[in-house]
């Protein structure tokens, strides 16, 4: 690993420095390295950093409480007895003495330290490493644009009795980031909602318009935060390139989380936003359809005439409050893997827009049990046909 001119202890130091939170410049100066070995080894490493192979949690017995524990059994002390002298639960001084003892019976202390030792060690073998159709299932929904969390919940559902097709999303993350953990494709990063190379913190600032008489969000119905009533959405445009002046409208149902989209061929204008709203919302069921929460924008100044058409009533956020609308948010963030910016969104035809809404639709959602927006969706579907041919 890294440059063959630096011993493996200034490597250690540097991975250490950025393990700890200092940027790859800070890391770069406090080990004594450049800047572009330090970003060089970043990059390698996938932004993910171990601690020093000699460093463990505090939930692992030391040396020394080893030594203590051999003494304290050679003094006839029960497990429980040695444990209350350690400080330790019972439970963790037998699993102590069950792995780590002698072959020939008895507890040897450094036998048992070397042992936990050699076990503690990384990296070790990545779990999709070692399962090839456990690895070929998370690779098909990787590559289906699922994050490691929908992939690793999705398994749950898929597989209900299997308990070896179970993997957490940060072995997912590892597997594809950290260096020499792979066991996935490491194209398959490119299929993320990031599709960055290296893992790091996200955020984005967004600007907010205004809007003469908009129904602020505070007169909405106390329903619609808890998502347990249906018919709640958020909306919001995707803008494209400041050139072509284009745009996609995005409505999501908050209990659920199914996504219409919006094509906006002439514009987004208030009239053709309007006009796009009432042709998509009015395909949906009146149920289903009972409030719209959109941001401060003007192209949605003609809310009192979607109200009249569709019974919806609309409410506008607060300025500079994009969590008031988190759905919409996340899914538009979605959407940039499909609708990027700085493009013209005006090329894409309203069925190309609706084979992306069907794939988001069909993208299982931890909120939701893994199940997905479609499924949630057709579940409301069938219980209500079911009231309305029960009810006399």
């Amino acid at each position: 690993m890294g440059n063959p001119g630096l011993p493996p202890e200034r490597v250690r130091l540097v991975l250490d420095q950025l393990a700890a939170g200092l940027s790859t410049r800070q890391a770069a100066r406090a080990a004594g390295v450049s800047k572009g070995f330090a970003w060089a080894l970043h990059r390698k490493m996938g932004g993910v950093f171990r601690p020093p192979g000699v460093t463990y949690s505090d939930r692992y017995l030391s040396r020394e409480e080893r030594y203590e524990l051999a003494r304290l059994r050679e003094c006839g002390l029960s497990m429980r007895a040695a444990a209350a002298r350690l400080g330790r639960s019972p439970s963790t001084v037998s699993r102590e003495l069950a792995r780590n003892a002698a072959p020939r019976g008895g507890y040897q202390p450094e036998r048992a330290h070397r042992l936990a030792w050699q076990r503690q060690r990384r990296p070790k073998p990545s779990k999709l490493s070692q399962h090839p159709v456990l690895r070929q299932q998370v690779q098909r929904m990787l590559a289906a644009r699922y994050s490691p969390e929908q992939a690793s919940g999705r398994l749950k559902v898929a597989f209900p009795g299997d308990p070896g097709m179970r993997v957490s999303h940060e072995t997912i993350y590892q597997s594809l980031y950290v260096y020499p953990r792979g066991g996935l494709r490491r194209e398959l990063q490119a299929c993320l909602r990031s599709g960055r190379a290296a893992r790091r913190r996200r955020g984005r600032a967004e600007l907010r318009g205004r809007i003469i008489g908009a129904v602020p969000i505070g007169q909405r119905p106390a329903e619609v935060a808890g998502r347990l009533v249906p018919g709640h959405h958020e909306g919001d445009l995707v803008m494209g390139s400041a050139a072509s002046n284009s745009a996609v409208g995005t409505i999501v149902e908050r209990t659920t989380g199914y996504l219409t989209l919006l094509p906006l061929p002439a514009g987004h204008g208030a009239a053709a936003v309007a006009d796009a709203i009432i042709e998509q919302m009015s395909a949906l069921p009146p149920w289903f359809t009972q409030t719209l929460t959109w941001d401060r924008g003007k192209e949605l100044a003609q809310h009192q005439r979607i109200t009249a058409a569709t019974g919806i009533q609309v409410y506008f956020a607060d300025p500079y409050s994009p969590w008031q609308r988190g759905s919409n948010e996340n899914t538009n963030g979605l959407l940039r893997e499909y609708l990027p910016k700085g493009t013209d969104l005006s090329a894409w035809t309203p069925a190309q827009l609706h084979a992306i809404a069907a794939e988001l639709n069909d993208r299982p959602r931890k909120r939701l049990g893994y199940h997905t927006p479609r499924e949630a969706f057709a579940k409301l579907l069938a219980d209500d046909l079911h009231r309305v041919a029960t009810t006399p």
